[in-house]
């Protein structure tokens, strides 16, 4: 029977040490790839299982053995200075969350700037290699150079926060920016609202992969052709007059769209959209309703979409740390993309329409 089947059993029919076949099915790298495989197959046509209480007893341990020892993961940014992504909430939370899970299951993590003077993706690899980290998190990337990244990938398990640089292909983690859009936009038709606009800036479109957009136009298929209002792009904020944040959505041109497509709702990013909307005069939601597209703090002022970004930065770190236990280096054969769905709020902006 196949839960008779033991390791012994296996190391016997591959005239090898039971220790040899212990580190074949965990993929260890000290032996030979072609060992791992032979043993692994063979383990499989016998039918061989492992014992899960018995694995969970053994990593247990080990975690045990290494508590003195605390391995460390590197969070690797590449933007214009070493910390200005920590201006952009989302990008701070993805490091926050990152964080408390690493320490949860045991790791230290430790960041790294690609933008350090004469600091190629080799040279840290390089450096990392040294030091024993084999784990990376690659978040806060640059979209506008779309370069591949050229670490020596066959030491190092790896996963991404967001889609940039597409290559190489690697497990990604990130908010599920369609389904986000889709969400926003049909809590507004819910709440009986039919000319419903989106004012999106245009390179959060392009480092999204186009999935905003994509969401908003598939939940406008759920009203008439004629209700159905194009997409109100920013190609380049007005410069905020007192938040650090990146900008706000240019006035006139805002009006212009306003004027000529006059939605009776409106979803944006609400730091770039509302003040601008109230800055022409229009009462929110007495002359058009609002929904915020990335809802910081849900307090019922303001309805919209919390991103739940914390939990990408943990998800980020539980795929590495399950690559690290199976000894998983190199690209991915299969890469894989995890998206974390946003949570929708009620807020006075978005109030239902009687009738």
């Amino acid at each position: 029977m196949n839960d008779l089947v033991t390791m012994a059993h296996v190391a016997k029919r591959a005239g090898v040490h039971v220790t040899t076949v212990s580190l074949a099915l965990r993929n260890h790298p000290s032996l030979p790839e072609r060992t791992r495989e032979r043993i692994r197959k063979l383990a499989a046509e016998m039918g061989y299982r492992p014992d899960p209480s018995l694995r969970a007893l053994m990593a247990y341990r080990k975690r045990q053995r290494q508590a003195s020892t605390v391995e460390t993961l590197a969070y690797v940014t590449n933007w214009d200075s070493r910390w200005v992504w920590k201006e952009f909430l989302a990008h701070a939370q993805f490091f926050e969350g990152a964080s408390q899970r690493a320490q949860e299951l045991g790791y230290a993590l430790e960041h790294f700037w690609l933008g350090e003077p004469q600091l190629s993706e080799r040279r840290l690899g390089d450096i990392l290699y040294a030091r024993g980290i084999s784990g990376l998190v690659l978040a806060s990337q640059r979209f506008d150079r779309d370069l591949r990244l050229d670490f020596d990938w066959t030491r190092f398990a790896a996963v991404k926060i967001d889609y940039f640089p597409h290559e190489p292909q690697l497990h990604i983690v990130t908010n599920d920016q369609r389904s986000i859009l889709r969400l926003a936009t049909r809590q507004v038709l819910a709440a009986g609202y039919r000319r419903v606009g989106l004012v999106l800036h245009a390179d959060w479109d392009l480092g999204a992969d186009f999935s905003m957009s994509t969401g908003f136009l598939e939940a406008q298929q759920a009203v008439p052709v004629r209700q159905r209002l194009p997409i109100h792009y920013i190609e380049k904020m007005d410069p905020p007059p007192d938040e650090k944040w990146g900008g706000r959505a240019p006035r006139s041109a805002l009006d212009a769209w306003l004027r000529k497509h006059r939605p009776d709702a409106v979803i944006g990013f609400g730091l770039a959209v509302l003040p601008q909307l109230r800055a022409l005069g229009l009462s929110v939601p007495g002359d058009l309703a609002f929904a915020d597209m990335f809802v910081a703090k849900p307090d019922g002022s303001v309805a919209g979409v919390r991103h739940n970004c914390r939990r990408v930065g943990e998800l980020a770190v539980e795929l590495l740390a399950g690559q690290l236990q199976l000894h998983q280096r190199g690209l991915p054969p299969f890469p894989t993309s995890t998206l974390v769905e946003g949570t929708w709020f009620d807020g006075a902006t978005l109030p239902p329409r009687r009738g």
